[in-house]
């Protein structure tokens, strides 16, 4: 089922169309009402006027999360503050916050998007959706309420939090939807097992997980543990929030992006140029749509590559491949590039380990040095030591051969690190730490 049938199967054409009306009456509103683009454009000698074809795009500035937080808190905002109907932050714990405003038409638009993002995973008016999303600032919760119900669907505005009543409510209402992080998923449904409660019993059927980054292998472990179809949706709080993009039921291969209100480009992360289809790059969004706070080519610092091919599904917008990390949050390791991606595609690859794990990276001397720190399950914590050493060094010996770096591996007791209500806090890296 496609909830928007015109614009989710617009012909390639006709999507260029729309979204160079759009890009250039952008570009004439940002200039007029926003200081900080106007000066970015007047930088650049570029006029809106000077967009004639969406490859200009190109000649337009690039705006990074520190013009966001240099712009604290209302500085980028296109509108008077009383047509604001809505701010949120973003949930990063490092510097300032950014913030974004909303107006009326931004909250309709945005819980339009999201159940176009639902009805893709298969979800439908009849369905109920528990959504652990926090509420608040973060944009996830009420993000996937609204988009619950311009759907129709009945919502559980559960939030975070309240794990073992979360289990409780999954077994007493029984939803068919979750939304929540991939790795609250699965605490989820190790926190039933402790409660005599097997979620894959129970009638939900369709996850929704975004907020983190997370493999394909870790899906596979979702689905296995919940019995569930999961599904794969993208959005950050500073273009939007979910929504943005999601995986259809049909085809999961690739998350469609909203075209019609959101222009996509890769560049090379280093260069800045752009990158062709099917080029691992930098994503680049430009917002075609936005009122309270339009954007104008943000760099997410998320790697993907875009598909313009249509899809089975039917639906035409193109396509991201699933986030394979971040330019900004790769790991550098004695000039080694890690994402913690990868590092979990191996442990969960790994018989005995769950994907519950940590890195933790420290500076000896002049030389850095990873520690790679996972939970053993319960059937390989009771096994002899021999057994868990011959699991440390087969994993040590992995990372090695796929990722070409040395790390410690330790295996710790199941249920010793700890959970996260939200993003799962993966890395230490107290390499600059006095």
């Amino acid at each position: 089922m496609i909830y928007d049938v015109r614009n989710e199967t617009l012909p390639r054409e006709e999507m260029e169309a729309l979204q160079l009306r759009r890009l250039k009456s952008l570009c004439e509103r940002v200039y007029a009402n926003v200081p900080f683009y106007k000066r970015k454009f007047d930088e650049k000698g570029v006029k809106p006027q000077d967009i004639k074809t969406l490859k200009d795009v190109s000649l337009l500035p690039f705006t990074v999360k520190q013009d966001l937080r240099d712009q604290y808190p209302f500085g980028m905002f296109a509108v008077p503050k009383d047509q604001i109907v809505r701010i949120h932050s973003s949930s990063g714990t490092t510097g300032t916050a950014t913030v974004v405003g909303y107006t009326k038409r931004d909250i309709e638009n945005w819980g339009e998007l999201v159940a176009r993002c639902m009805m893709a995973a298969g979800a439908s008016a009849a369905d109920t959706v528990h959504n652990a999303y926090g509420y608040g600032l973060f944009t996830g919760g009420l993000g996937a309420h609204y988009g619950a119900e311009a759907l129709g669907a009945t919502v559980v505005p559960m939030s975070g939090g309240s794990t073992r009543r979360q289990v409780t409510l999954l077994k007493d209402f029984a939803p068919d939807v979750i939304c929540c992080t991939p790795s609250y998923a699965l605490f989820l449904a190790e926190t039933g097992l402790e409660m005599g409660i097997d979620i894959r019993e129970l009638p939900l059927r369709i996850g929704i997980f975004g907020a983190e980054p997370w493999t394909n292998e870790m899906r596979a472990d979702i689905e296995k543990k919940l019995g569930i179809t999961a599904i794969d949706i993208y959005g950050l709080s500073e273009i939007m929030g979910p929504g943005v993009a999601i995986e259809c039921a049909v085809a999961q291969d690739g998350l469609h992006i909203q075209e019609d209100h959101f222009l996509a480009e890769t560049i090379d992360p280093v260069s800045g140029e752009p990158v062709g289809p099917g080029e691992e790059g930098e994503l680049v969004f430009t917002t075609l749509t936005k009122e309270g706070i339009p954007l104008i080519r943000y760099r997410t610092r998320d790697l993907t590559t875009l598909n313009y091919t249509p899809c089975k599904c039917g639906r035409t917008t193109a396509r991201m491949k699933r986030v394979t990390g971040r330019s900004d949050d790769m790991l550098i390791i004695r000039g080694v590039n890690v994402f913690p991606s990868q590092i979990e595609s191996i442990l969960i690859d790994t018989e005995g380990l769950t994907p519950h794990y940590q890195l933790i990276i420290e500076r000896q001397g002049n030389l850095d040095t990873l520690e790679v720190q996972v939970e053993v399950n319960e059937s390989l914590f009771s096994d002899e030591i021999k057994s868990l050493q011959r699991v440390e060094s087969k994993v040590m010996k992995n990372i090695k051969e796929f990722l070409g770096v040395t790390a410690k591996v330790k295996l710790v007791e199941p249920k010793s690190i700890e959970r996260s209500l939200g993003k799962a806090k993966r890395i230490i890296d107290n390499r600059h730490k006095d």
